[in-house]
């Protein structure tokens, strides 16, 4: 997992939009894994399904940690990953969470539709519909449609 957990990491990431929270993730995912361990055929697999289902559940929960404070810092952090495309992640990041993992299996991950749905858990009819209507999203979200018309 030493290897592919910077690839896992910045999945959890595309996943919440928050370093922070991606590491949180992350390392949940892992020590939900590590129970089933011995067993494991294929642990990428296995723990970017852990990690998917994970951020669900906490994305219905509206799993917080931090609590909202008045204070702003002086200067807006930078992400590790600003540059070209940064407003459509931000576009992805507003999706449900179940549209955003579909599009950040599908087409960040490269993995092909049933794949994704072994992953989510669902039917491969669920991940095409998911697909569709998270693109269909992405078609009108003003954002990029200022972006691809500068």
């Amino acid at each position: 997992m030493v290897a592919r957990s910077d690839r896992l990491l910045r999945t959890a990431y595309l996943l919440t939009r928050d370093w922070g929270t991606a590491e949180d993730l992350l390392q949940e995912s892992l020590a939900k894994a590590w129970f089933a361990w011995p067993g494991i055929d294929e642990p990428e697999a296995y723990v970017r399904r852990v990690l998917v289902t994970t951020y669900t559940s906490w994305w219905r929960r509206r799993w917080r940690r931090e609590l909202p404070s008045a204070d702003l810092p002086d200067e807006a952090a930078h992400d590790r990953h600003a540059g070209p495309g940064e407003e459509l992640w931000q576009a992805v990041g507003r999706l449900p969470a179940r549209q955003r993992a579909v599009i950040v299996l599908r087409f960040y991950e490269d993995l092909p539709v049933a794949e994704v749905a072994r992953v989510l858990g669902c039917q491969e009819g669920t991940v095409k519909s998911q697909t569709a209507k998270a693109l269909a999203k992405l078609r009108v979200d003003e954002s990029i449609v200022k972006e691809l018309h500068r």
